[in-house]
């Protein structure tokens, strides 16, 4: 299944309430998941209501490809727009098994536009053996995957997330993560994810728009996203690399082979972990856990060792005082690497721009 190709979701919107103005002007690729990234109360939410239809600044503007949604006098309402919603608190109908809460909208969706179908989905989320279980009766990530499932059940163009996760504990959130990371790719369904999680937004997103007091900052891919120090996605808990590439099977030590020749990681298989063999898996690695050296040590405890050149150094996120710097590295296969490291060091090692090096990298995880 492909989603739309090479087409635009362009809005352009002011709206103005008691000491808050959001004033937007932009257009998101139709292709994987585009993140609404920034903190409570900076517009994500309203940005998204008014893409859904559920708000109606006058004057805005909402086009999904070639179709208008919102433009002068033309408004279609959020049923026409075909759009599949999950809020952060799932509102299922309680009297309805999850087999009639995912059939609700699906029976609702005209038969020659339905793409998806109850078993795929059920499948996808994991959900086939809770069919005949009355809503009521399920936890709270179980009735957050009916709530997915339900909206991809109406076959949407768009997928529109507000929070989805934002209810549930942890552990719960670390379950269904994986589930969400499928939807987009196994559909071929856009999406727009709000969220203020930044571990959200580097095991999901393809892109990411950044929010600030009304205005969109700045979209950018997730890979250039993670490769400036003063990202806001560094703000609270320090740099990190998100590694994108293909699992090679598991050797006779437990470790999967990860990436390419250039820039092998050895990594250890994790219990319940969704990577298997062939595919491709996202590697979350932290700047405080990579160390740098100018020749490449063979006589040291770390497994992965992996050549890098230094593109640029600059102050470590919520280190003010110099006392840290975040080196800018590139792995041989053009992936970004960071490291952070004391003042100290780096003007011990002689580093900068163009440093050939030696990254040491102490801990890996996987991105479930």
């Amino acid at each position: 299944m492909t989603g739309p190709i090479d087409e635009t979701l362009r809005i352009k919107a002011r709206l103005e309430r008691a000491g808050f103005t959001l004033d937007v002007d932009t257009a998101f690729p139709l292709q994987g998941v585009t993140a609404l990234f920034g903190r409570s109360g900076c517009g994500k939410t309203t940005l998204l209501r008014i893409i859904a239809g559920l708000e109606h600044p006058p004057g805005a503007e909402v086009h999904f490809g070639a179709t208008p949604w919102q433009s002068g006098k033309t408004f279609v309402p959020l049923h026409r727009r075909r759009v599949g919603l999950v809020f952060q608190e799932s509102t299922l109908l309680p009297h309805l098994s999850v087999r009639g809460n995912l059939l609700y909208g699906y029976k609702r969706t005209p038969a020659p536009l339905r793409r998806l179908h109850l078993d795929e989905v059920a499948d996808l989320l994991g959900i086939d053996d809770l069919l005949e279980r009355r809503a009521e009766a399920l936890s709270g990530g179980q009735r957050q995957r009916v709530a997915l499932g339900r909206a991809l059940l109406t076959s949407p163009d768009l997928l529109l997330l507000d929070e989805p996760l934002n209810a549930l504990d942890t552990q719960t959130r670390r379950e269904i993560m994986p589930f969400l990371a499928r939807l987009s790719e196994e559909t071929g369904i856009p999406t727009l994810l709000v969220t203020h999680a930044p571990d959200e937004v580097e095991r999901l997103a393809t892109r990411v728009a950044f929010m600030h007091d009304g205005q969109l900052e700045r979209l950018e891919p997730l890979r250039d996203a993670l490769a400036r120090a003063d990202s806001p996605l560094f703000r609270e808990q320090g740099a990190v690399s998100v590694l994108q590439g293909e699992l090679g099977p598991l050797d006779e030590h437990g470790l999967h082979p990860f990436g390419p020749p250039e820039a092998r990681y050895r990594v250890p298989s994790t219990p319940g972990t969704t990577n298997g063999a062939g595919s491709q898996a996202r590697l979350r690695i932290d700047a405080r856990d990579v160390a740098l050296a100018l020749s490449a040590p063979d006589d040291v405890s770390v497994l992965n060792i992996v050549p890098v050149t230094i593109e640029s150094l600059d102050e470590a996120p919520g280190h003010h005082g110099h006392a840290r710097i975040l080196a800018i590295c590139r792995q041989h296969d053009g992936q970004t690497l960071m490291a952070e490291l004391t003042r100290l060091s780096a003007e011990r090692l002689r580093l900068q721009p163009g440093t050939r090096a030696h990254a040491l990298v102490k801990a890996v995880a996987f991105l479930d």
